[in-house]
C-alpha cells in the first residue's frame, strides 16, 4: 500500500517486498486471538469425539459379536481414549485464559496435535490384526487431524512441517510397537509400515502448503493495516461509513485510534461530487487538527490510502460515549449533566470561533472517561468531519456529499433540516437535545421514522425536561435546555453564552470526588474493557 499524505515527516520504511519486512510480519493480534479461541473449541469438540466414538465402538462391537463382547467391557483402548479426552479438555482449559500469549497457545496446539497422533497411532494398532488381514495404504485419522490443524490453526510453515511430520510418524510408530508386542506378525515390518502410512506423509506437504497460504494472507492483512506511520491492530467499532481500529505508532509506540471512511460512501469514483469531497476533506482535516481545546478529540494524522480509503488517526480514549452511558445506567443527576455540558461547550466554542460547525452533535459523539488523573473528562468526537459555515448555493461539504447523511434527525436543528444558512447555534440546538437525553433518558420528540422526527423538530414545542422525568431538575437547568431548543437560531444562546449560563448554575453536588467514586464502582462491577472511540455513524 502506498504511503498516504500525512501531517509531518514519515519515518524510513523497509520496502514492502523485502525479506526483512516479511519476517517481521505475522497475523494481527486480534486474528491470533481468534485462532487460539478456535483451537480451544476444537479441543472441546475432540474431547466429545473421543468419548462418543468409544461408546459407539462398544455398542457396535456388542451388536456385531452378538453379545460375545459386552459393550460395558473395559479395554486398553478405552484407557487411550480417556487419555485423549483428558488431554483435549486440558487444551480447552488452557486456551480459556484470556491473558495468555496467543502465539504460545498456537505452539501448544501443535504439541497437542502430536500427542493426539501418538494416541491414535497406538490405539489403531493395539489389538491384534486377523492373520489373513490385507494391509493397504490408507489415509488415517492422523492424516485428517494434520489437515484440520493446518486449516484451523495458523502457524509458520516450518513449525507446521515439524509438527505434521512427527504426527504422521506416529502411525508407523504405533504399528512397530504392535510388532514388538507380538500383536502384529510380518517378515518385513519396516517396509509394510512405510507402505501403509505413506498417504499420511503426503498430507504433511499439503499441510505445509496450507500454512504457507495462511502466512501470506496474514502478511497481506498486516500490510493492509499499515497506515503511514501507524500499524492497525484490532477493530474496536463499526458504523455505516467505516470502521475504527486500535493502532500504534511504529516509532513512538503511542496508542491511537484510526477511523477509516470507506471509499464507496464518498460517491462514485471519478465523479465531481467525490473530487469535491476529497478536496474538502483535506482542507477541513487540517483545520480540525489545529483545534486545541482539551475537550476536543486530538487528531494526530490524516490521509488517503491507495484504494481511496480516507482515515483519521486520533487519540485513543478511555471511557464510553454518553449514549452508552445513559442506555446502560439511566438518566444522569442534574449536577453531573451540568458538569459534562460545560466541557462540551468549551470544545464547541473554540470550533465556532474559527467558523466551524460540527453538525452532528449527539450523545454518541460525546465521549466521557478518564484523562490523566481526571475523571468524567469530556471529549467531543468526529471533528474530523467538521463543516465550515456555508450558505445555500455553496459547494457541498463532506457531510452533504453524495452518500453521506448531514446530521442525525433526532438532534437536528430546524434550520439544518430546511437547508437554510447555519452557524454554531445549530450545534447549540443539538446540545440542548443531548442535555434532554441525559436528564430524562428519552429523546426530545418521539417518532416512528426520520421524516416524522424532522417534522416534529420543525413544528412541535418541546416539554421542559422536568415534565418528562421524576428526577429533580433545577429550574435554571430546565430554562437552559428549553432556550437551546428554540426554533429560531436568534432565540438561542451561542456557545459562549451557554458556557457562562452553565457556569452560573455551579455544580456543588458533582465534582472530581464523585466522578472518581462512580468510575471505580463501575470498574468493580464489570469485567469488560472500557471502550475506545465509537465508529462513524
Amino acid at each position: 500500500m502506498a504511503s498516504p499524505a500525512l501531517i509531518g515527516p514519515q519515518p524510513q520504511r523497509t520496502p514492502s517486498g523485502s525479506a526483512g519486512e516479511r519476517r517481521r510480519r505475522s497475523l494481527p493480534p486480534d486474528l491470533l486471538r481468534a485462532a487460539s479461541r478456535r483451537l480451544g473449541a476444537f479441543g472441546l469438540i475432540a474431547a466429545g469425539l473421543w468419548t462418543v466414538a468409544t461408546l459407539a465402538g462398544h455398542v457396535a462391537g456388542d451388536v456385531m459379536s452378538k453379545g460375545r463382547y459386552p459393550w460395558s467391557s473395559f479395554t486398553a483402548t478405552d484407557v487411550i481414549a480417556l487419555a485423549g479426552a483428558l488431554v483435549s479438555i486440558a487444551l480447552f482449559a488452557y486456551t480459556r485464559r484470556s491473558r495468555r500469549d496467543p502465539r504460545r497457545v498456537l505452539d501448544v496446539g501443535l504439541a497437542y496435535m502430536v500427542v493426539t497422533a501418538l494416541l491414535l497411532g497406538v490405539m489403531f494398532h493395539w489389538d491384534p490384526a486377523p492373520p489373513d488381514a490385507m494391509i493397504y495404504p490408507q489415509i488415517s485419522w492422523i492424516g485428517a487431524t494434520i489437515l484440520i490443524f493446518a486449516a484451523l490453526v495458523p502457524n509458520a510453515p516450518w513449525k507446521t512441517f515439524v509438527a505434521a511430520f512427527l504426527s504422521a510418524a506416529m502411525g508407523p510408530l504405533g504399528m512397530l510397537t504392535a510388532y514388538l508386542r507380538g500383536t502384529w506378525h510380518t517378515s518385513s515390518p519396516a517396509e509394510l509400515t512405510l507402505l501403509m502410512h505413506y498417504p499420511d506423509f503426503l498430507l504433511v506437504g499439503v499441510a505445509v502448503v496450507i500454512a504457507s497460504v495462511q502466512t501470506r494472507l496474514g502478511e497481506q492483512v498486516t500490510r493492509a493495516r499499515e497506515m503511514g506511520s501507524y500499524h492497525l491492530g484490532e477493530i474496536i467499532g463499526k458504523g455505516g461509513m467505516g470502521e475504527v481500529y486500535r493502532a500504534t505508532h511504529r516509532m513512538l509506540a503511542r496508542p491511537a485510534a484510526i477511523k477509516l471512511i470507506r471509499p464507496e460512501t464518498l460517491g462514485p469514483p471519478g465523479s465531481d461530487a467525490r473530487e469535491i469531497t476529497l478536496r474538502r476533506f483535506r482542507r477541513e482535516a487540517e483545520v480540525a487538527a489545529s483545534l486545541r481545546s482539551p475537550h476536543t478529540v486530538e487528531i494526530y494524522d490524516f490521509g488517503e490510502t491507495e484504494d481511496g480509503t480516507l482515515y483519521f488517526v486520533m487519540e485513543l480514549l478511555d471511557g464510553m460515549d454518553l449514549e452508552t452511558l445513559v442506555r446502560g445506567h439511566g438518566p444522569l443527576p442534574a449536577a453531573r449533566v451540568v458538569h459534562l455540558l460545560r466541557q462540551a461547550c468549551e470544545s464547541l466554542e473554540e470550533a465556532h470561533s474559527v467558523g466551524l460547525v460540527h453538525r452532528d452533535v449527539k450523545p454518541a459523539n460525546i465521549f466521557v472517561g478518564r484523562q490523566g488523573i481526571l475523571h468524567d473528562f469530556v471529549k467531543v468526537l468526529d471533528f474530523g468531519l467538521v463543516k465550515p459555515t456555508f450558505s445555500p448555493g455553496h459547494e457541498p461539504t463532506l457531510a452533504t456529499a453524495e452518500g453521506l447523511t448531514p446530521g442525525t434527525p433526532a438532534y437536528m436543528a430546524p434550520e439544518m433540516a430546511l437547508g437554510e444558512t447555519i452557524d454554531g447555534r445549530a450545534d447549540v440546538y443539538a446540545l440542548g437535545c443531548v442535555a434532554y437525553f441525559l436528564l430524562t433518558g428519552t429523546l426530545v420528540f418521539e417518532a416512528e421514522n426520520a421524516l416524522q422526527m424532522i417534522a416534529r423538530h420543525l413544528q412541535a414545542e418541546p416539554l421542559p425536561p422536568s415534565r418528562r422525568t421524576d428526577h429533580a431538575i433545577p429550574a435554571s437547568l430546565d430554562r437552559f435546555v428549553v432556550a437551546c431548543l428554540a426554533k429560531t437560531p436568534s432565540a438561542r444562546p451561542d456557545a459562549p453564552e451557554c458556557r457562562r449560563w452553565l457556569a452560573r448554575m455551579g455544580e456543588p453536588e458533582w465534582g472530581e470526588d464523585q466522578a472518581v467514586e462512580w468510575w471505580r464502582a463501575r470498574e468493580r462491577t464489570t469485567t469488560s474493557p472500557l471502550a475506545g472511540p465509537l465508529p462513524l455513524r
